[in-house]
């Protein structure tokens, strides 16, 4: 590759070792993009296929939880095989059917053709909390786009991802495809080798810290990223208590709340608080008192900042490095604590990452609102907030006045906000939070966001308006002047 070809930090410096060695792999890339790039639609979805049989047998998907609680200690085997195969079937259920290749629309009324497009070579940084379901979900969603992907792990997720890619190369010798298509970072992953990747590839997926993200944004190469988590869940006076209890705790619960969409904060209506709370202690759930509360902060925010020593770790390891012994001892599925402030000064009012609920009390579902409203002027703007209510028209409203981008009623939270059997939202691990999250989407990461689409124009009769048709009304209002 000619040094031309470079996209460094500054025209005038010389490649360093580091964009030489990315500018490898990223040439090798384009070499299989180019023959995946004349594949048709029967071939693309074979190699799709084998992608995600790759996750999806038994055995493998196994393998890839087990290695990846090994070396992240993040999370629980159980909920990631569950993760790994409800994400990858789901997934491979959007784009069964789905146009990638050619012609993918046509609107004869409006005189246009809609042909897919491949976007080249993509960038996929991947987190540690799901190694192994995120880099399957990018990878499967830019070879549906004829794409070659490169992964982009955490460094604690690299041995994940490297054996979900020996799965996945295994699968392609079935079909002759290039081993290419697929690669990832060489160890040691670093911040250098990563924005040397984002700079020399077409697109860059990112999932993981808003450090991540913003990196991302600031290679100089189109960006996906996600916004920051801090889900809140109202509980309304018309809830049914027993079913949203059960909802909340697989929500939070679901491997070890490693989950974005894991709710973090609980605003309860007053007439329903002692009921939802003694359902969730029924369920193992404990309340802490102001003294055990000031411990468990003093573990999670040491120096102001989340200890990574909490995340993805059981309600019951919480609170043994808590020192919280006695409560430890009771098997807690749940940490509650009460708030009724935010922001940095109240650090439970933000993202936790880990099985500990935040509970706020509202007198009326007006002032749950807006606790919402104050919760997300902190942290977790454009994300998502879930609803327990029978009454339908409330979600309307959220939906209308809250800075979210996904209202989720009455289902468990972090199962649903991805995609679900039992909803329409895209199967996903990357959700967009649009403008209030700093993100250029707004939807589910999908298929069609690792596409370019060109459009084909055609003449149609003249739809040209006249001058009374556009301001008819607005000057009977306000007269012509």
């Amino acid at each position: 590759m000619k040094l031309s070809h470079f996209r460094v930090a500054n025209a005038s410096q010389t490649p360093n070792d580091t964009q030489i060695q990315i500018a490898n792999l990223v040439t090798r890339a384009r070499v299989a993009q180019r023959v995946a790039e004349n594949y048709d639609q029967r071939r693309v979805d074979e190699l799709v296929a084998a992608a995600g049989w790759a996750m999806l047998e038994p055995g493998r998907n196994r393998a890839l939880a087990e290695l990846a609680v090994a070396d992240t200690g993040i999370g629980n085997v159980g909920d990631k095989i569950r993760k790994n195969h409800r994400k990858t079937l789901g997934l491979l259920r959007d784009l069964q059917g789905a146009k990638s290749v050619g012609v993918i629309a046509e609107d004869a009324i409006h005189g246009i053709i809609e042909i897919a497009r491949s976007v080249g070579v993509v960038c996929a940084i991947t987190p540690s909390t799901n190694p192994g379901a995120t880099p399957a979900n990018k990878i499967i969603n830019a070879l549906k786009g004829r794409n070659a992907v490169i992964v982009a792990p955490s460094p604690k997720g690299w041995a994940t991802a490297a054996r979900l890619i020996e799965f996945i190369h295994t699968q392609f010798d079935r079909l002759g495809a290039p081993h290419d298509l697929v690669q990832m970072l060489p160890a040691p992953v670093s911040k250098a080798s990563t924005m040397a990747l984002m700079r020399q590839c077409d697109l860059v997926v990112a999932t993981g810290s808003q450090a991540n993200v913003k990196e991302a944004y600031a290679s100089g190469t189109p960006a996906f990223g996600v916004g920051a988590g801090n889900a809140a869940g109202i509980v309304d006076e018309t809830a049914d208590v027993r079913l949203a209890a059960d909802r909340i705790l697989c929500s939070k619960t679901f491997d070890n709340a490693t989950s974005c969409s894991s709710e973090n904060s609980l605003v309860i209506v007053n007439s329903v608080h002692d009921q939802l709370l003694a359902a969730l202690q029924a369920r193992g759930a404990v309340l802490l008192n102001g003294s055990q509360k000031a411990q468990l902060q003093a573990l999670m925010w040491p120096q102001g900042k989340l200890s990574s020593a909490v995340i993805g770790q059981s309600a019951q390891r919480v609170a043994q490095l808590a020192g919280l012994i006695e409560i430890a001892n009771r098997s807690p599925t749940l940490l509650l604590v009460e708030e009724d402030g935010f922001g940095d000064t109240h650090p439970f009012s933000g993202e936790k990452l880990c099985p500990v609920l935040t509970l706020y009390r509202a007198s009326d579902f007006d002032q749950a609102v807006n606790i919402v409203k104050r919760l997300y002027a902190y942290q977790g703007a454009g994300h998502s907030v879930g609803l327990h209510s029978a009454v339908s028209e409330r979600a309307l409203w959220l939906g209308l006045t809250l800075p979210v981008c996904r209202v989720i009623v009455n289902q468990a939270h972090c199962i649903a906000t991805g995609g679900s059997f039992d909803n329409g939202l895209p199967f996903s691990l990357s959700m967009g939070c649009g403008t209030w999250g700093k993100n250029n989407f707004s939807d589910n990461l999908n298929y069609r966001h690792y596409l370019n689409i060109t459009r084909i124009s055609r003449p149609i009769a003249l739809r040209e308006p006249s001058e009374d048709d556009i301001f008819g009304a607005f000057f009977a209002k306000f007269g012509k002047s």
